[in-house]
């Protein structure tokens, strides 16, 4: 789904952006193959706050939030006024486990 123009989370909602799947790379430089869709590929993900409804108080636009596995919505393409486009997902706001202000790095994933 492609959307243009502005959007808004509702209430306690949560939109996240730079949440990634693919080959992972430990930072020892070791490479795992993606498992999403398999079994071994059920894990928690971590996304980058883009927005929140006016009533959510636990996270902040910027903060990265650790999200059970499979509780986001599939992938809007959101359309930037400079024309870039922004991958944005809903993420369920009680399955989020935990906050971070900076990126994690123990393992960092790259698209396949």
């Amino acid at each position: 789904m492609k959307v243009q123009g502005k959007i808004k989370p509702l209430k306690d909602k949560v939109f996240v952006s730079n949440m990634e799947f693919g080959m992972e790379r430990t930072t020892s430089g070791l490479y795992i193959p993606s498992a999403d869709g398999k079994t071994q590929g059920i894990m928690p993900r971590w996304g980058r706050v883009w927005a929140i409804g006016d009533e959510q108080t636990d996270v902040s636009i910027g903060d990265w939030v650790c999200v059970e596995h499979g509780r986001w919505t599939r992938t809007i393409e959101y359309k930037n006024e400079d024309g870039s486009i922004t991958e944005v997902r809903m993420v369920d706001s009680d399955a989020i486990m935990m906050v971070s202000d900076e990126k994690p790095n123990d393992v960092y994933r790259s698209i396949a």
